[in-house]
């Protein structure tokens, strides 16, 4: 690679999270996508935030998904969730590629970021990797009428109905894990680390960027 296409790649890495990965023995040509810190909806997170931001991600997917010459794509997330429309848009874009994707989860992939870390046709956790479960929260005025319940139960039903699409979890599972009442001190909700996240059906595999890389590299092939 030259020094141009170096520069080039450590440009992207620095401003968007995201590198072709193209100089593997197999000479697979694959995209690599970070998801971290907050998932930004429609206004921007404080400037002192670490965020993904939708409105960069959605014509990326829509980028690699019309290049032909990229074989496959790997997302890297550590996420405490965000917007539940943009982590959604991005979730649904992720799925309906129609190259091979795997997820790596390596320090977490909370909320919204348990859609997005399924959306992918294959899963891996690291084994300290967390997936953080819990209902639907809203921030600013919020009404007290029925109306409004009825709202939060279609963002959650909305949510559940995607993850048990797209992971081995029963929808019925997940929304128990999303009311647990003991083990948040302060909230509702279900932490599952590594291991944890597997047996629950959430995630398909245990394992770190090794396992995540040779895994799409045999569904490419």
């Amino acid at each position: 690679m030259g020094q141009d296409g170096a520069n080039e790649k450590d440009q992207q890495i620095e401003e968007f999270g995201q590198v072709t990965l193209e100089e593997n023995g197999e000479k697979k040509k694959i995209h690599l996508l970070t998801i971290i810190g907050e998932v930004e909806g429609h206004e921007n997170a404080s400037g002192n935030s670490k965020t993904t931001k939708y409105d960069h991600l959605l014509p990326k997917l829509a980028q690699i998904e019309d290049d032909s010459s990229i074989e496959g794509l790997l997302v890297l997330l550590n996420t405490s969730g965000g917007d539940v429309d943009a982590g959604l848009a991005i979730a649904e874009m992720i799925a309906s590629l129609s190259i091979p994707s795997v997820s790596l989860v390596l320090g977490g992939s909370h909320s919204i970021g348990v859609p997005l870390a399924v959306a992918a046709d294959y899963s891996f956790i690291v084994p300290t990797g967390t997936m953080m479960v819990h209902p639907v929260r809203m921030s600013g005025m919020v009404i007290g009428t029925s109306q409004t319940y009825e709202y939060f139960e279609m963002i959650q039903d909305r949510i559940l109905s995607f993850v048990e699409k797209h992971s081995n979890i029963a929808y019925d599972q997940l929304k128990r894990l999303m009311h647990n009442t003991k083990m948040l001190t302060k909230d509702l909700g279900t932490v599952l680390v590594g291991e944890q996240a597997v047996r629950e059906g959430l995630i398909d595999e245990v394992g770190g960027i090794r396992d995540a890389l040779k895994k799409l590299r045999e569904m490419i092939r």
